[in-house]
């Protein structure tokens, strides 16, 4: 059908599709941004998740299924974990890296025996897979060791130093006797017949307060020379028993000024070479000395 001209323009037939009206960049009639279609575009396949009861059932049992698995080859795993292990312990020692010496300083010769039983070692064993710290705390356990320190000297040798309790007094008490060091602690494992030149201490509660005493007579030697034994009384004081028999009394407060006055005494008297029964000590400032008895004297020929 021909085209109809009206109004000198020039007209289709065919009515034109109707468009809705444009909405304005920013307007009231806009449903979004301008990329918004986009954005929805690139997340939707990424967010697009199955959540139906099906697939939450099978990420479940799935879940399960690989927990057993782990705790079915957790045995396992440890075994193929020692086997490795004991593969490169093997090639340590094929390269020559194996124990052949074990060096132990600062012991004493009764300590030493317990401490190699303490450290259980082989020749032989890969020096690169011996634990250390572990050594270290064996041998600490040794009654005589106060400290301890192992030291790997590749290629073949583990160096121990050992630093031992102090050997302070031998204690008797309860008729036992106990090697002591200067905390006052008995040396588990010590033999007290092995130290006859440690002083001797007797009596409940001489283990402890030896520490306080011993120092004052060792800077006097012409006394501590001549004492047998030093014998805790009632855990308050000491009594001083000398070879010879004799006996000094000692107070239960201020020991030094004590041992003072009876170096004072010695100094002009020569106290300690005459020979007495006892000498007191326990009142401030006063010294009581009881003299010796004589020795009988030899019989005359008839």
């Amino acid at each position: 059908m021909p085209a109809v001209i009206r109004g000198g323009r020039r007209q289709n037939t065919a009515p034109a599709a109707k468009r809705g009206p444009s909405p304005k960049r920013g307007g009231p009639g806009s449903r979004g941004p301008r990329n918004a279609q986009i954005v929805g575009g690139k997340f939707a396949a990424v967010g697009k998740l199955d959540l139906s009861p099906r697939a939450v059932v099978l990420s479940i049992v799935a879940g399960f299924v690989v927990l057993a698995a782990v705790l079915a080859t957790g045995a396992r795993a440890e075994r193929i974990g020692a086997s490795l292990s004991r593969g490169v312990d093997g090639m340590t020692t094929g390269m020559g890296l194996s124990l052949r010496r074990v060096r132990i300083t600062g012991a004493s010769d009764e300590a030493t025996p317990a401490i190699r039983r303490a450290l259980d070692l082989e020749a032989g064993q890969a020096i690169t897979g011996l634990d250390l710290d572990d050594l270290r705390t064996r041998v600490q356990t040794v009654g005589w060791v106060k400290e301890a320190r192992v030291v790997r000297l590749l290629p073949d040798t583990l160096i121990v130093e050992v630093v031992e309790h102090d050997r302070l007094a031998v204690w008797q008490t309860g008729g036992q006797t106990y090697v002591i060091d200067a905390r006052g602690r008995a040396i588990p494992g010590a033999d007290a017949g092995r130290y006859p030149q440690l002083p001797l201490v007797v009596g409940k509660g001489a283990d402890s307060a030896a520490a306080d005493l011993l120092p004052l007579l060792a800077q006097r030697p012409r006394l501590s020379g001549r004492i047998d034994a030093m014998v805790r009384v009632d855990e308050r004081r000491w009594d001083l028993r000398l070879k010879d028999g004799s006996l000094i009394q000692l107070p239960a407060v201020d020991q030094e000024s004590a041992l003072i006055r009876l170096d004072a005494l010695d100094q002009r008297d020569r106290l300690l070479d005459l020979g007495f029964a006892r000498v007191d000590l326990r009142t401030p400032d006063t010294i009581a000395v009881r003299p010796g008895t004589p020795a009988p004297a030899p019989a005359a020929d008839a």
